[in-house]
């Protein structure tokens, strides 16, 4: 459904006159004022589609990239209940991945391209992927707050203007919660458990807190919802949840401000965030050389789908073609 006007892009007439060109965006900025969606045949800004290209194929690109950390521990999990639990949560993310490639796609790029762009390291993922899951109680760190500090960034994603964008994120979102609450259940778990069970959850958090407030990213001011109004909406939210737990925040200068109503957190070490970035992470070259493994290892299926879909179509797959999926 998210491809049917592929075949328009880039072709729209130009106006030749100043007038016929204030038009379409004047129609366009009036569609975005009045909350209404944009939809993939709509005219609209190039620099509004190149924006959405970067913003939603990079998701994507995170939420394949995610499956990593977390795919680690399938082989590993501490029995078959939990096995069976974390392949779901992988095949979800994998989905999300699909949705978002797909809501991509509308906007005229292909996903050969935007593939290309990952493998190359050319594009961005979420930097939280860039760290190592070395315990089981990583996975149940990562379902509540990673996936927590998500549904906070990603909910106001669903009111956003592009009409393919908003209604993946419906789905996203409500399976992300899903996660969310089974990754609780792991640490719950865990720290009812042995006296060892509960070090291995006190120190997943202790490695993940920090990260997970990197993930909304610097203070902007200038942002509808500010990147420092939904970090102190998690860590609101988060706190009373360690403290059920029995764990404890890393973070000594953490405490509760009567006047504010709100928990004040110490200051967070941006260099770390910059730094991951920038590819200096612990596993940033580790992710994309998974990534290209997998992307070579999967040449001969995509062979074998261009030359099925050629022989439908009553003719010979082109090579430039074979290697593309489709």
């Amino acid at each position: 459904m998210y491809t049917q006007a592929l075949d328009i892009h880039g072709k729209e007439p130009v106006p030749a006159a100043a007038g016929e060109a204030e038009a379409p965006a004047a129609r366009f900025q009036a569609r975005i004022d009045e909350d209404a969606k944009i939809e993939p045949k709509d005219w609209m800004p190039e620099a509004y589609r190149q924006t959405l290209i970067r913003q939603i194929s990079q998701h994507a690109h995170s939420e394949i990239v995610g499956m990593l950390p977390e795919g680690n521990w399938i082989t590993r999990a501490p029995s078959l209940k939990r096995k069976a639990v974390l392949i779901a949560k992988v095949q979800d993310e994998g989905g999300h991945g699909m949705y978002l490639y797909s809501a991509a796609e509308t906007l005229g790029i292909s996903r050969a391209e935007m593939l290309e762009q990952l493998l190359s390291g050319t594009a961005k993922y979420s930097s939280i992927f860039n760290y190592p899951t070395l315990t089981w109680a990583d996975i149940g760190a990562i379902g509540w707050l990673v996936d927590g500090a998500a549904i906070m960034n990603q909910i106001p994603i669903c009111r956003c203007s592009y009409g393919p964008y908003a209604r993946a994120m419906v789905r996203i979102c409500k399976e992300e919660s899903f996660h969310q609450r089974q990754g609780f259940e792991i640490m719950l778990t865990l720290t009812q458990g042995t006296h060892a069970q509960r070090a291995m959850a006190q120190d997943a958090l202790n490695r993940w807190w920090w990260p997970s407030l990197m993930m909304f990213g610097p203070s902007d001011a200038d942002s509808r919802h500010t990147a420092q109004s939904m970090r102190q909406k998690f860590i609101d939210i988060t706190v009373p949840q360690a403290h059920f737990l029995g764990l404890t925040i890393p973070d000594n200068e953490l405490h509760w401000d009567e006047s504010t109503q709100h928990y004040r957190a110490g200051p967070i070490d941006w260099s770390e965030f910059h730094a991951v970035l920038k590819g200096n992470g612990p596993c940033n070259r580790e992710r994309l050389e998974a990534r290209r493994r997998a992307h070579e290892a999967g040449r001969w299926v995509r062979e074998a789908a261009a030359a099925h879909a050629a022989r439908q179509r009553g003719g010979a797959a082109p090579a430039s073609q074979a290697g593309e999926p489709t």
